[in-house]
Order: structure tokens, then sequence, then C-alpha cells
């Protein structure tokens, strides 16, 4: 049964597997050189020179990051995409396909049960699953460890978008993504709709997840900032007369930033700091912008806020070992589920 499973399953598998061998040299050979950049940038002698020296690193990681955003999206997105391709054309082809062909009734007329049939197929392919997510994650975890290094905000590595091609939970969404397609297939029991089913599924599961599951796995944390160049974001002086008026934005750091909104000495929630025309923020020509620092000051003399609540960066792996075991909970339902219908509803 293991070699009529092989031989079933050897062109798809040689498929990814190959792509991702192709990837993997890519990423070897381009990987130390990535590194040495970063290390010793030929324009500021990398991170260790400007850290040595004392002087901020923040002009050299935003300039190392713009430089290798677009490789950097492209790897990750690999990343993100290898699972749903597993669930897609390992997954939801696996027993459809056979029902559909009616090949399955020869294999069970051959002395093999049901069941042993669908375990030889969930553990020999899922274990082919498991490992390319989990090769494939490694590599681009390991290329980009030195951009995620200089990535901040959206792109901070316990942020949604890079949370899922990180770490260990690739691996967790591979097993979902393949035991639900096979679970789809027994259920629709044709290829192509399980297919389409597969991929909404999927889908809809992890756009919940990171809305709805996980910023719940840990209790997040809420503080309170001082309004500062790290949050500002514009400051409004009308033409003539007229109060200025300061808006923020959310907070740069390497955090996952859930909610932020400021308020008044009061606690009131306001959507933006209006001040005195004669005050730090106001004072100005035409040509002139206001003395930020003096401005700041003004604003936190005033009582004003940013309260903020967050996933500390520091939570990243607390956070991937919770999800990952979320899912695996849910590929061993699947599994359960599969073996029932295969035994009780399918003939």
């Amino acid at each position: 049964m293991i070699w009529l499973t092989w031989r079933q399953f050897r062109a798809a598998a040689t498929t990814v597997f190959a792509v991702l061998g192709v990837l993997a040299v890519l990423l070897a050979l381009t990987g130390p050189g990535l590194a040495d950049s970063y290390l010793a940038d030929s324009y500021s002698d990398g991170i260790a020179a400007c850290t040595a020296q004392g002087r901020g690193c923040s002009s050299f990681a935003e300039r190392f990051f713009t430089e290798h955003e677009k490789a950097f999206l492209g790897v990750s997105a690999v990343a993100l995409l290898l699972p749903a391709v597993i669930g897609l054309f390992w997954g939801a082809p696996l027993v459809a396909r056979e029902l559909e062909a009616g090949t399955h009734r020869l294999v069970w007329n051959q002395s093999i049960t049901r069941a042993r049939w669908l375990a030889v197929k969930l553990g020999l392919v899922g274990l082919a699953a498991t490992t390319a997510a989990g090769v494939g994650t490694l590599a681009v975890t390991w290329w980009a460890s030195p951009i995620d290094k200089t990535a901040d905000g959206s792109y901070a590595r316990i942020s949604p978008l890079l949370f899922a091609a990180r770490g260990v939970v690739p691996v967790g969404y591979a097993a979902f993504a393949f035991v639900l397609g096979v679970t789809a297939g027994l259920l629709v029991r044709r290829a192509l709709p399980a297919m389409a089913v597969t991929l909404g599924v999927f889908v809809a599961v992890q756009i919940a997840m990171p809305l709805l599951v996980r910023p719940h796995l840990a209790a997040p944390v809420r503080s309170d900032l001082e309004i500062s160049e790290s949050n500002f974001q514009n400051v409004i002086t009308p033409q003539g007369e007229g109060s200025p008026q300061v808006m923020l934005g959310t907070p740069q750091s390497e955090d996952w930033i859930l909610s932020t909104h400021l308020v008044d000495a009061s606690g009131t929630a306001v959507d933006a700091i209006t001040l005195s025309p004669s005050g730090a923020c106001g004072q100005r020509s035409d040509s002139t912008p206001p003395v930020f620092e003096e401005c700041f000051t003004e604003i936190n003399q005033l009582g004003y806020r940013q309260q903020v609540t967050y996933h500390p960066a520091n939570r990243f792996w607390r956070l991937q070992w919770y999800e990952t075991g979320i899912y695996g909970a849910l590929s061993l339902t699947l599994a359960g589920l599969s073996l029932w219908c295969i035994r009780r509803r399918l003939s």
C-alpha cells in the first residue's frame, strides 16, 4: 500500500520538491552576500559600525530594507502560498481523484481495508507535506533574517503579514490544508470542486485567525505613550486665523499594534489635538515648520497621550506555538472525520 501510494503521488511530490530545491539553491547562493551587506555595508560599514560608534542606525536600516524589499516580499510570498498549494494539489485530489474514477474499489478488493487505505495516504503524503513546508519556511526564514531585523511597523516579524511566513506555523498550516483537502475530497467526491472548497475554507480560516483568534491567544499589553516622533504623523496649521491640529499615526515599532487611539488629560478619546495658535505647534512663518521638540513638549504638558494595545515582539514564539497547536488539533479532527466518513458513509 505504501508503494502504491508513492507511485500515485511521486509526480506531484517531485514537482513541488524540485521547485523548493531551486529556491533553496538560490537562497543559499544569495544569503551569505545579504548577511555581509547587513554587517558591513559599503556606504555605512553595516549595522555593527553604526552601533559601535553610538550613532543611530535608523537611516541605515531604512535604506537596507528599501533596497531589498522586493526580494524580501517575494520569498515571504513563497512561504505564505506553499501551504495553500499543498492543500490544493496534494490534498484535494488525493482521494477525490480515485473516488471520481472508481479505482478505490479495486484496492479495497485486494484485502486492503478502507481505514488502512486512507491512513497510509494521510500518513505518507501528510509527512511529505509538513516536510516541504518546514524546509521552505526554514530556508526563507534564514535568508530573510537580516532584512527582518531592519523591518518595523507592518513588516515586523510578529505582524500578521510576516507571522504566517516565519517560524513553525507554516508547518501547521500545511498539515491543516492537506487534511482539509482530503476531507473535502471525501465529502465532494470530485477533484475540481474539492479543490475549490479547500481553497475557500483555507482562505477563510487564514483570514479569521489573525483577526479573531491570534490576538486573544495571550493577554495584550496596554500602555499610554507620550507624543513623540515615533507616533507623530502631521500638524495642520491653517492659514490666517485658526488653531493648529496635530494628527497621530501608528507607533513605529517591532510590536504588533492591535489598536491605538488618542486621549486627552481626562482620558476622553479625541480625534486630533487642537492647540493654541500662539503655542509652539502654531508659531511659524509661511515657509517655516513648527519646532517639533517644543511642540511635543507642549502637547505632553497638556496631558494628551496615545493609548496603545499591542503584543510585544518577544511573544513571537509563544504565539507561534499556540497557533501551531490549534492547527495541529484541527488537522487531527479532520483526519478523524475522514476516517469516520470512509468507514461509515462511503460506499
